[in-house]
């Protein structure tokens, strides 16, 4: 029976093939969009971990360091770093702009104090160390020794990171404190987060002290419903991937009514008639997978928000295909053992 199946899919191998291609497309976007949310919840681990802090101090009524500019004294600082468990505190001050390079794009900005916590290490060029100097990003599309102005006021590139981007990968760009104070608080000493070295037993009144761990959630926050959707969209591509494989299959054994007819009146069982038609659906599953990894492969790279595919998601992938294909070739079973073995003799 399942040398039957094979020779069947030889047999219609055109009409596989398009089933292979639409259902692999299919897996593909499953794949991608699986990537999407995975470059959410990754970018935000790069970025906390790029900084190197190890706790943040805000004010009471922030979300969260990146979440909420709500500005303070900068001169905070001071009592903050004078807290038991604390070896060195830095202001920050998390603001966001536009930039043109050429085209218009939204970045989030990191000001430091050059030096300081929070001073990432550049995959290329130098760390910040002066002001009217900026680390940006890769994912921003400017090259070390280029000057990016935002704002009224040109910066030198003088370094780029790789990969700390934020809210749905909009690159992050580093600037100085004092470059920032002038750009978004008329030059008033305020920040809107103190990053530390050493975990502070105790916070100025009015302020609170954060986890990197809760930093990361509270920066995971905005993107809650964008990533359940993506989940919900993933499940109903499994779904219409299950459709194809099972209209395909059902198809199938339309067409070989008197075959199967035959088979049972030469004393072939439905078990033996199932195994048939699920090594089809299966066969048809793992080629559509191998398809969707080519096609994802070739499609990551002209998306314009990143697809960060796991190889998890890669090794899950074909367990994924043969788990529907076995369901989709339920599609088909039904009218195989409803066929009447008479059939095979003329019968009605």
């Amino acid at each position: 029976m399942l040398l039957i199946a094979l020779r069947d899919l030889q047999w219609r191998r055109r009409r596989f093939l398009i089933g292979i291609i639409a259902t692999g497309l299919v897996f593909a976007l499953a794949l991608l969009i699986t990537g999407m949310g995975a470059s959410f919840r990754n970018e935000v681990h790069r970025t906390v971990d790029a900084m190197g802090a190890d706790a943040w101090v805000v004010p009471e009524g922030s979300s969260g360091p990146f979440t909420a500019a709500t500005a303070f004294p900068e001169t905070t600082t001071g009592a903050v770093a004078n807290q038991p468990g604390v070896e060195k505190a830095s202001a920050l001050a998390m603001l966001r702009f536009t930039v043109r390079t050429p085209t218009l794009k939204d970045i989030n900005v990191v000001a430091i104090e050059p030096g300081g916590v929070g001073t990432p290490s550049p995959k290329d060029g130098r760390s910040l160390e002066q002001r009217g100097e900026i680390v940006a990003d890769r994912s921003l599309g400017v090259d070390t020794g280029e000057t990016l102005r935002i704002g009224d006021r040109p910066f030198a590139v003088v370094g780029r990171t790789s990969g700390v981007t934020f809210l749905a990968g909009t690159p992050t760009v580093f600037l100085a404190l004092a470059d920032a104070q002038e750009l978004a608080f008329g030059g008033a000493p305020l920040a809107t987060a103190i990053a530390t070295i050493g975990k502070p037993s105790d916070v100025p009144a009015g302020m609170k002290s954060m986890t990197n761990a809760q930093a990361i959630t509270d920066l995971q926050r905005p993107l809650t419903q964008a990533t359940q959707t993506i989940s919900f969209l993933t499940i109903l591509l499994w779904i219409v991937a299950a459709g194809i494989i099972g209209s395909i299959v059902y198809l199938q054994a339309l067409e070989r009514v008197r075959d199967f007819a035959v088979l049972k009146a030469t004393g072939t069982t439905n078990r033996s008639l199932l195994a048939g038609l699920a090594l089809q659906a299966v066969v048809l599953s793992l080629l559509s997978a191998v398809a969707a990894v080519i096609l994802a492969t070739a499609l990551a790279p002209l998306l314009a928000m990143p697809a960060e595919i796991s190889a998890g998601a890669y090794t899950l992938l074909p367990i994924i295909a043969v788990v529907v294909g076995l369901l989709a070739s339920l599609a088909g079973l039904r009218r195989a053992v409803g066929v009447d073995p008479a059939l095979a003799f003329g019968g009605a």
